[in-house]
């Protein structure tokens, strides 16, 4: 039986319950959204005074609303605009391996129904009761991503509860990312179980990807855009395929197993595409595949110059309005996307437009791209909107976790 692990000395300052403190919305903030699932509470909505202050970022605390109802165990980061984040609604639960084991086993039974090999986003974070916490899959491999101060404090208590429900051999805590840094939180890549000393194949839609777990970008592999892969393949039979903001060959590699003649893959990164040049191999596709180092919008503009054309086009671009204070630019920069790559769309193809943005909303994202589409001189059909996988899966409350939009266009003449 897992011990429970100590709480942090500011938590024994005030409590009635198992001697934790207790922090208190303000009186006017509103505690019913709360009580109906959403998991934050904004630095504005909590009563800050020097006891609250005074807590250790990480600490847990007793939320209670302006009546002094206890709400449920919530953890405290006063450097956060995100000050207090709902733990569990039993203000008494005991944070300790056992605990941990419960939320990654329900997260589990619902990633081994959906997938038959074990590669998949396994923990996301508040739509799976934990956090800011993310937790990627490769096999044998587990990554994870502890983006709250609460999970950097309990990380090795969820390492532990990781080995004892999945059994994998290695665990890699990647500390890196801008949510750390909103947390106070320094960067660090560290191993915490095992070892790894080669990128990882995962098999995906018929290719093999090459995740590099311990260098690459986030955990080393984009798991959300799988089944807009798998759409973007059924459009690629007999297709000359252009992926922009490839990383490790996204959709390029997904297209050349579903029959693509010839796929072109372009990225700022020289590693990335290193990684997408072994993952053709390891598939089998190295003869219809190249790559194209560069800034992607350069790029894009010398191949419209070029007078090249594609049957296929996928942008899948890093997020442009990460916040909402860049929602105006990145909408901007989205529609600059969609302009430049229309025109390299044959007559009768497709383009596709990607957005893991969560600032900005479908609507917008979606007129961005119409604008950008008219603007390159094209017009076209919307076949369909894809958003990221099931082991991806929403919290209905929290707007923020239904990051990923991916659009199909169809282009006339």
């Amino acid at each position: 039986m897992s011990a429970p692990i100590p709480h942090s000395p500011a938590e024994d300052a005030d409590e009635p319950v198992r001697g934790r403190p207790v922090v208190r919305l303000k009186p006017k903030a509103e505690a019913r959204a709360l009580r109906h699932g959403f998991p934050w509470v904004y630095a504005d909505e909590l009563v800050t005074d020097r006891r609250t202050q005074n807590l250790a970022p990480g600490a847990l605390a007793v939320l209670e609303d302006g009546d002094r109802r206890p709400l449920g165990l919530v953890t405290v980061n006063t450097k956060s605009k995100i000050i207090a984040r709902m733990l569990d609604r039993d203000p008494e639960a005991q944070i300790d391996q056992a605990w941990f084991e419960a939320r990654l086993s329900r997260a589990l039974s619902l990633r081994a129904r959906l997938h038959d090999a074990p590669f998949y986003r396994l923990v996301h974070a508040e739509a799976d009761l934990l956090p800011g916490v993310v937790i990627d899959r490769f096999g044998d491999v587990v990554v994870i991503q502890p983006n709250a101060a609460w999970a950097e404090a309990y990380i090795q208590a969820l390492a532990a509860a990781v080995v004892a429900v999945t059994g994998v051999a290695t665990i890699i805590k990647n500390g890196t990312g801008r949510s750390r840094g909103l947390e106070g939180l320094t960067e660090e890549t560290a191993v915490l179980r095992g070892g790894v000393d080669a990128p990882i194949p995962v098999p995906m839609n018929g290719a093999t990807y090459m995740a590099d777990v311990m260098g690459g970008q986030k955990t080393g592999l984009f798991f959300d855009q799988r089944p807009n892969h798998a759409f973007a393949a059924r459009l690629a039979a007999g297709a000359r395929v252009l992926d922009v903001f490839s990383h490790v060959g996204g959709f390029a590699l997904a297209a050349l197993a579903g029959g693509a003649t010839s796929a072109l893959a372009v990225d700022a990164s020289a590693a990335a595409l290193a990684l997408a040049g072994q993952g053709a191999a390891a598939s089998g596709f190295a003869d219809r595949f190249a790559t194209r180092q560069g800034d992607a919008f350069d790029v894009l503009e010398s191949l419209g110059a070029e007078g090249a054309r594609f049957d296929l086009v996928i942008c899948d671009p890093p997020a442009f309005a990460p916040a909402k204070p860049a929602l105006e630019a990145g909408l901007r920069a989205y529609e600059r996307v969609a302009r430049l790559a229309a025109p390299l769309v044959a007559p009768g193809g497709y383009l596709v437009l990607c957005s893991c943005s969560h600032a900005a909303d479908l609507a917008s994202f979606r007129n961005a791209c119409a604008r950008g589409i008219g603007r390159g001189g094209r017009r076209g059909q919307l076949l369909h909107t894809g958003f990221a996988g099931p082991d991806h899966p929403m919290l209905p409350q929290l707007a923020e976790s239904a990051y990923l939009k991916a659009l199909f266009f169809r282009l006339d003449g």
